[in-house]
């Protein structure tokens, strides 16, 4: 009250509450706008926009936008920052309706953030924040401006609310556009470039979806032509061949052909052939121009959003920064003297801590993940010993799905799931304590640093099952004879010959109640905002660019799920959460960078994914040298009898005694596993043969020419297409000149206005001197 601000107390139809409600005067509003430099308008945009070439088609997407006669298009204005002390410049018809219910909202809030309560000695408290956490007030908020679903009979009421709930968050209006300029108006620049953000995503992802679906149908209809399939499943092939148990003792030996399904389902689902390389260097260009399409589409919403010069200068420090400056500075670019909180050795030592902790949390994370591996390999072991057949006679319908891999698999999944729950508690918790120490001047630093924080986080916590599955399982297991131990003890994970990439493909009665009871029964915002649907958005992200080699499906998926994901995240915050402050937003913050090291990422991680876990390279060094003179016996190129000769020779008398099976249906001298050594009784047996060299060279080679040719294409692409369209370019230059232009025309008007008493009585007065004393001296 003593900042100006008009209070009225209401209490509660329970009277177990008590409501205050805040008004801003026209005077203390003008204030704070041009505290905050809130631009309003000067007068309507006459800027003619340039016709779409596509407008013949307008009579069909017509029905795919929201009904025009409810959201209308608006006015476009030429803006500038509000003065005070210049209204004579600024369109203003009505000042009631003058500034917008959301630029109100900012203003009340920045207000209400630093309004001082209390002081003690030194010690000054101050902010509604405070007040919320120590439990004076329950919740602060601003207002919806009607129900949902109901619109508002008061005299006046725009109704947005509803009108967002019909033609944006209910169910019927799923296949519609998003109306992005109401969004805005209604909740904020921040959350109308959050839905622009997945909007966007969601219609590119469309043509990734088509082409990854493409794959699957080229999988299946070319399944019947592996031959590598066909010779697993042939009984005088893979029939005829036994393999090597795949544990110590317990484990038995078995045939290959018993593979025969898993080996078809792998082919036709997981795509182990031509049209993953495909794919892969196709989603590695689509990226990169899925982020560069993003900026020059975040361009024309800076634009007409009005945060093309939504400079750092021009946001102001959050309260939390502005209590604890105690130290002088000079600014480097205004050369003022100013207070900061901390000595640029403080600030070091605030950063370089912050670091250490989140370096910490990481390697804690992957010391849960190797703990988690050791029981892999431990409840194997002692599973495989003790789930054998005469233990499960009571369970036949469930007999061939109990298995030591499926025990293993769902128990550690378990463990996992609660580790992972747990750490993300605590490390929440953490990573705000660290943003918080670090002590960031304006809000977008704090998010952005909190933001870092936290994604470095979720995605060691997220993606290193798949980093492992992808590149530590199965690659270090020795052979038969001389297996690897993890620990000395446990031996380490293997694949059946079917291959590796089969593993992933996770993916209340308010009527009647006044306006501010009802919004008080809906839920608060979380303190992170909207860090949790961004993460949530973008960890998908990784799993559509990262691994998309191991699962070409994850692009239509992703589609399905974003389709619901933008309805469901719609009516959540129409109908179930109470209106947020708005907030400015020039772009996506911090995960516009994370998105782009993700792009990087995805290049090196679906290369290596090929080479290393897929059995393309394999395979064509087979069919290339090895099927053929001097290493094969055909005359011709061919993939015939690659099955044979991708498996190695294992003499079962050299067996050590720790390892050796303690039983065995089949009566022969040698088993087969999968690896490229040389047979028992070669001078260099058991030691890599000259294949294996053959297909680690072509690997590398594989991935040296994959990389270094998309890098080049990725980098030709972000060159050749600008981030601002050039059509954008010319109208914020258009706005600049004629806003200046109509400035002066404004300045000189008001200043002709003041003068005019001023010259009449100058010159009259000049006119009661005589001739003589009229000389000019210029």
């Amino acid at each position: 009250m003593k900042m100006g601000m008009e209070l009225e107390a209401t209490r509660s139809v329970n009277e177990k509450l008590m409501f205050v409600k805040i008004h801003m005067p026209w005077d203390m509003l003008c204030t704070y706008a041009e505290v905050l430099h809130i631009k309003v308008p000067i007068q309507p945009n006459d800027l003619s926009s340039r016709p779409s070439p596509w407008n013949f088609l307008s009579c069909i997407t017509k029905k795919f936008y929201p009904d025009e006669e409810l959201i209308s298009k608006e006015t476009e204005f030429f803006t500038a920052p509000f003065e005070k002390d210049r209204l004579e410049y600024f369109y203003i018809k009505d000042q009631d309706m003058f500034f917008t219910p959301s630029m109100r909202s900012r203003m009340a809030f920045y207000i209400l953030s630093r309004a001082p309560y209390e002081i003690r000695g030194k010690t000054k408290k101050f902010g509604i924040t405070k007040l919320l956490d120590g439990g004076v007030y329950k919740a602060a908020y601003p207002l919806h401006d009607c129900r949902f679903n109901v619109p508002s009979k008061e005299e006046g009421c725009p109704n947005e609310r509803y009108l967002l709930y019909q033609e944006w968050a209910h169910p019927k209006s799923f296949y519609k556009m998003q109306p992005l300029d109401l969004i805005r108006k209604y909740y904020g620049e921040k959350i109308g470039i959050y839905f622009a953000w997945l909007g966007f995503y969601t219609i590119m992802l469309t043509l990734a979806a088509v082409v990854g679906l493409g794959c699957f149908i080229y999988g299946y209809k070319t399944q019947e032509t592996s031959t590598w399939s066909k010779e697993v499943c042939d009984p005088d092939i893979g029939g005829q061949i036994v393999m090597c148990p795949q544990c110590d003792k317990d484990c038995k030996y078995w045939r290959l052909n018993s593979t025969c399904e898993a080996s078809k389902v792998r082919k036709l689902c997981i795509f182990d052939n031509f049209g993953t390389l495909v794919f892969a260097v196709f989603m590695s260009i689509w990226v990169t121009l899925f982020l560069e399409f993003w900026k020059r589409y975040q361009a024309e919403l800076e634009y007409e959003w009005d945060t093309v010069e939504f400079l750092e200068q021009e946001e102001p420090s959050r309260p939390e920064y502005e209590a604890k400056c105690i130290y002088e500075r000079k600014n480097p670019v205004t050369g003022v003297k100013e207070k900061v909180p901390y000595t640029e050795c403080g600030r070091c030592m605030r950063v370089s801590i912050g670091i250490g902790t989140v370096l910490f949390w990481i390697l804690l994370i992957l010391a849960s993940i190797v703990a988690i591996t050791v029981y892999r390999l431990a409840a194997f072991f002692a599973f495989s010993t003790r789930l054998r057949n005469e233990e499960l006679e009571g369970l036949e319908p469930l007999k061939e799905y109990v298995t030591p891999q499926m025990a293993t698999s769902v128990t550690a999944s378990l463990i996992s799931f609660v580790v992972i729950m747990i750490l993300n508690i605590l490390y929440e918790r953490v990573a705000i304590w660290i943003t918080d120490f670090e002590l960031p001047r304006t809000k977008t630093d704090y998010e952005n640093s909190l933001t870092l924080k936290m994604f470095l986080f979720q995605f060691v916590n997220y993606y290193s099952s798949c980093f492992y599955i992808a590149f530590a399982k199965g690659k270090a297991v020795g052979f038969p004879g001389q297996p690897v131990y993890l620990l000395g003890k446990y031996r380490n994970e293997e694949c059946d010959p079917g291959g590796l990439l089969g593993v992933y493909n996770d993916f209340r009665g308010s009527i009647g109640l006044p306006r501010w009871e009802q919004d008080y029964q809906l839920q608060p915002i979380s303190k992170l905002g909207l860090f949790y649907e961004y993460l949530e958005m973008v960890i998908q992200f990784g799993f559509v660019t990262l691994f998309v080699a191991s699962f070409p499906l994850a692009p239509v998926l992703a589609l399905v799920n974003n389709l619901f994901e933008i309805r469901v995240d719609a009516w959540k915050i129409t109908t179930q959460f109470r209106r947020m402050v708005p907030e400015k937003a020039q772009h996506i913050g911090a995960w516009q960078p994370i998105l782009q090291g993700v792009a990087i990422l995805a290049v090196a991680t679906n290369a290596m994914i090929i080479a290393f876990t897929s059995d393309m390279i394999p395979r064509l060094v087979y069919y290339w040298s090895f099927s053929v003179y001097p290493y094969g016996d055909s005359d011709n190129h061919t993939m015939a009898g690659y099955i044979n000769s991708s498996l190695s020779i294992f003499n079962i008398s050299d067996f050590p005694e720790q390892s050796r099976p303690l039983s065995s249906s089949y009566n022969m001298a040698t088993c087969r596993y999968r690896d490229f050594r040389y047979p028992p009784g070669h001078y260099r047996q058991y030691e890599y043969n000259v294949r294996y060299w053959h297909v680690i060279a072509a690997k590398m080679a594989f991935i040296i020419v994959v990389e270094h040719v998309v890098y080049f294409t990725k980098f030709i692409l972000s060159y050749v297409i600008p981030d601002v369209p050039y059509t954008v370019k010319e109208q914020i230059k258009r706005e600049k000149y004629l806003t200046q232009v109509i400035l002066h025309e404004t300045n000189l008007k008001l200043v002709t206005k003041r003068m005019k008493p001023y010259r009449e009585e100058t010159t009259s007065s000049l006119q009661k001197l005589p001739p003589e004393e009229l000389d000019l001296d210029f």
